[in-house]
């Protein structure tokens, strides 16, 4: 990307954070503002198309850019709501952007702002993974933002990428994230596959087939639509699907799958799970969603996953869900990754790498934890970091691999084997496994990491105490 680029990216992205702080000040939050900037870009950029290059507008009459300019005060917030409430009962692209939109900017200066900020700039003109850059850097900066919540939505991009770099999607297979947030997976794999061929048919499969995403959540599902539509991806119809990916079977099956599935317990009002296809019914949301990509998969059909220790060690359904894991696919590779990677404080996940058709023989483990340290602001997780795991795979042929572990000269090697055998004799079939011996690990926090894991641990304590009272309130009545 050329330095005039990478600095007009900077301003832009710079003016829109800089909007995102007046409007914090009005108790609008972060998150409310990129989606209601989200709603108004699609519409600039609709009208820049028919204005630029003479299409015909994809909104309908009475709903387009034009019918927001001229107007202020309420006028304005009646127009806008008016727009979206039209927009998102549309059957295509459109429908999938405004799914379920509401407006919640309900004072007119601040609409105004936003809609002057917006037409200040050629969008549509600019190269797409300029404005898919910006919009992306828009994203990230949010999921950093603690009180925004939306870190939950964010993998760390370098980890992404190496997954990526080592599940090597081809150019005309199927890419399924099942729980997409704003769509980096996707949007990784996508650049991973686009340079390997010029053939028109294969390059058009790739922007409209190819792909597909799936998040329960109706603002992520507008977020993702966006940033996959701002580099060129599903502009005629959304690849992205707002459901929850657990209720059902897959319609589809696909060659690759790439998640960072939700850690935690389903959220409350969500419908139970109860599904003919899984191998175990369980209420651990981590097992039913690795259950859900293992029968999503295609014969031959492989899968990078993160997932949480739990899924490692767990008995019961757990146990059920990894011996059909080691029986029915090739579960080749564990990356154990180290804590101060994710916005959520002291998350302890895993990367599982499988291929479905043939059963496990060796298990081999990258242990990317033990004795390292990241943080978000001090020494966030970056491509280089993972060079060593991303080279000791060996991608090219993975019956070649070595390890750099040996019990008498290298005993903290990182890279080990371990045969089927060794794995069934451990306990509940446990894929939890350590070897390197270090002191006691510690994180290096900066002081607003510090003050922000002390202040999640106060709400949690406080959350209880108040759970407490109300049963000992019960038990007293």
């Amino acid at each position: 990307m050329a330095q005039g680029t990478t600095q007009k990216e900077q301003s832009l992205a710079q003016k829109v954070w800089q909007l995102a702080t007046v409007l914090a000040g009005q108790g609008i939050g972060f998150t409310d503002y990129i989606t209601q900037l989200t709603y108004l870009l699609f519409l600039k950029m609709d009208a820049e198309n028919s204005e630029t290059f003479g299409e015909e507008s994809a909104i309908p009459e009475g709903c387009r850019w034009k019918d927001l300019l001229t107007l202020d005060g309420l006028d304005l917030i009646r127009q806008y709501e008016k727009t979206l409430k039209t927009l998102q009962d549309e059957d295509n692209l459109i429908g999938t952007i405004y799914t379920k939109a509401q407006n919640k900017i309900d004072k007119p200066v601040y609409l105004k702002k936003v809609i002057t900020l917006i037409g200040k700039e050629k969008w549509l003109v600019m190269d797409g993974d300029v404005k898919g850059a910006i919009y992306e850097s828009i994203l990230e900066k949010n999921g950093q933002d603690k009180k925004s919540g939306a870190g939950q939505y964010f993998t760390p991009r370098a980890l992404i990428q190496a997954m990526v770099d080592v599940t090597r999607p081809k150019i005309g297979e199927t890419v399924c994230d099942p729980a997409c947030g704003t769509g980096g997976f996707l949007l990784t794999a996508y650049d991973y596959m686009k340079k390997q061929s010029q053939n028109r048919e294969k390059q058009e499969f790739l922007r409209n087939n190819a792909l597909s995403g799936i998040d329960n959540t109706a603002l992520v599902v507008t977020l993702a639509s966006m940033n996959l539509y701002l580099h060129g991806v599903g502009t005629d119809r959304s690849p992205i699907v707002c459901k929850d990916s657990l209720e059902k079977a897959p319609e589809k099956l696909v060659d690759v799958i790439l998640a960072n599935p939700p850690f935690g317990t389903r959220p409350a009002g969500s419908v139970e799970i109860s599904r003919d296809d899984f191998y175990v019914e369980t209420k651990n949301n981590q097992l039913n969603f690795l259950q859900h990509i293992m029968v999503s998969l295609k014969q031959g059909g492989r899968a990078a996953v993160v997932l949480p220790d739990n899924v490692l060690f767990e008995g019961n359904a757990g146990e059920v869900v990894r011996k059909e894991l080691l029986k029915n696919f090739n579960l080749h590779t564990i990356l154990r990754l180290p804590t101060g990677i994710f916005y959520a404080q002291g998350v302890k996940a895993n990367v599982l790498f499988f291929t479905k058709g043939t059963s496990t023989k060796k298990v081999w483990y990258f242990d990317y934890r033990t004795g390292v340290k990241h943080t978000l602001a001090t020494n966030p997780l970056q491509r280089q970091h993972l060079d060593e795991f991303v080279a000791c795979y060996n991608a090219d042929d993975i019956s070649k691999r070595k390890e750099t572990y040996d019990a008498n000269t290298n005993p903290n090697g990182r890279w080990r084997m371990f045969t089927i055998d060794e794995i069934h004799a451990r306990d509940k079939t446990s894929l939890d496994i350590t070897w390197i011996k270090q002191g006691k690990e510690t994180e290096d926090l900066s002081l607003a990491e510090l003050l922000d894991t002390i202040s999640d641990k106060a709400e949690q304590i406080t959350t209880a105490a108040q759970k407490l009272q109300e049963l000992l309130k019960g038990i007293e009545e």
